[in-house]
């Protein structure tokens, strides 16, 4: 979002809804649905559900800022691990210094936002390696964000509801712009594809963000990987 006029809440709340009333509908291509294996097997599901317990999409925010610039976003059941992380790699440089400034494998220079289970920001840049040799190498800088009795996060928003403080609600005409972006998918999709329980969805959704270089899986395990 755009930095507010305020420091009220209301200020933020606008500036939150124009996002999502600049978000570009979703179209069929844009997404893929997925279904772990077994999952009609499940008591009181039918037998040719087409349920996703997965789901991949892409969005194009039309705004000057983020005019052409793709979001995915991946969710399901039964995945690997499970982590909320938001990653945001950022465009090589026109001119490189280094031969290898975008690194054949991996990805190129990034922040990482983790949000859940536990909280941290890390940065990724490459730097030159030691000697005469024009070389690089990628390091993360990597910053966690632990305070012993914190809040859960439902913990905090059952407390701002019953204080009446809405900062981290969603106000309603955002709900409505939201509903807006997903109404066009939600007859107007494919068939659920099949994936195996601890994988990461179904091969289609590699396909999805192939041309912008592939999924970040997280590992809850590594607090850095660096």
């Amino acid at each position: 979002m755009e930095p507010p006029p305020g420091r009220d809440f209301g200020a933020v709340h606008n500036e939150k809804a124009k996002v999502f009333q600049a978000i570009r509908p979703m179209t069929s291509k844009d997404l893929v649905r997925g279904q772990y294996l077994d999952y009609r097997k499940e008591p009181d599901v039918a037998k040719n559900s087409d349920v996703e317990t997965f789901c991949a999409l892409r969005l194009f925010i039309d705004s000057w800022r983020w005019e052409a610039v793709p979001w995915y976003i991946r969710a399901g059941k039964y995945l690997p691990e499970t982590v909320t992380e938001v990653l945001v790699e950022l465009k090589s440089p026109p001119q490189r210094l280094f031969a290898d400034s975008t690194p054949k494998t991996g990805l190129a220079n990034y922040l990482r936002f983790r949000l859940s289970p536990s909280s941290a920001v890390a940065i990724a840049a490459r730097v030159k390696l030691p000697g005469r040799e024009f070389v690089g190498d990628q390091r993360e800088l990597y910053l966690s964000d632990q305070e012993p009795g914190e809040e859960l996060p439902y913990e905090r928003l059952l407390g701002d509801a019953m204080v009446g403080d809405d900062a981290l609600f969603t106000r309603e005409d955002a709900v409505e712009a939201a509903w807006t972006v997903v109404e066009p998918v939600l007859k107007n999709h494919h068939r659920v594809r099949p994936y195996k329980r601890k994988s990461w969805g179904p091969k289609q959704s590699d396909a999805l963000i192939a041309s912008d270089g592939g999924w970040h899986n997280p590992d809850s395990k590594d607090a850095s990987r660096s």
